[in-house]
């Protein structure tokens, strides 16, 4: 007996639902991804002035820069960057801010709110492996913070976090 169309197009479809349950829930990011659609990296950095006093550049953020893609606010991703660590206990970091470039917050200006990711982790990162890039798992929050180094644009609970591999 011959099968209809109807079910083979059914059982087509169910042999694809197994390959996506076994799919990673985590969609990778990159940090442009946190720039709301239309806003150009361009725009979000002004000119910025010197400090004199302190010898440094201070840049100048407009209102494009405090924007952030809310259509990630609870999505579960994967993101890269490199650790700023704000608590840290003997084993290891369980706070840090999340940040695009080797240094960013330290030797040179923070980059603008909408590029800073405040992470907490329950399972702490090693303190010898602070300066390597990191892939940071977990929900993100498109909340705003303040923290002493910088504002921050958004945060992130970290299911994992796992070294940076080159490819």
């Amino acid at each position: 007996m011959p099968l209809s169309r109807r079910t083979v197009l059914a059982c087509a479809a169910a042999s694809l639902v197994p390959g996506r349950a076994l799919a990673n829930p985590f969609r990778e990011i990159t940090w442009d991804d946190l720039i709301p659609s239309g806003v150009p990296y361009g725009e979000i950095v002004g000119p910025g002035q010197i400090d004199e006093v302190n010898d440094t550049w201070v840049p100048e953020f407009d209102a494009n820069a405090r924007k952030v893609n809310t259509r990630l606010d609870g999505k579960p991703v994967k993101l890269p960057g490199y650790i700023i660590p704000f608590d840290v206990t003997s084993a290891g970091v369980t706070s840090f801010m999340l940040v695009p470039y080797v240094g960013a917050c330290i030797h040179v200006p923070p980059p603008p709110p909408n590029q800073l990711v405040f992470v907490t982790t329950q399972t702490p990162w090693p303190n010898e492996s602070l300066w390597d890039p990191v892939w940071v798992y977990g929900r993100l929050s498109a909340k705003a913070m303040s923290t002493q180094i910088a504002d921050v644009g958004y945060q992130l609970e970290a299911k994992t976090i796992e070294a940076y591999q080159w490819q």
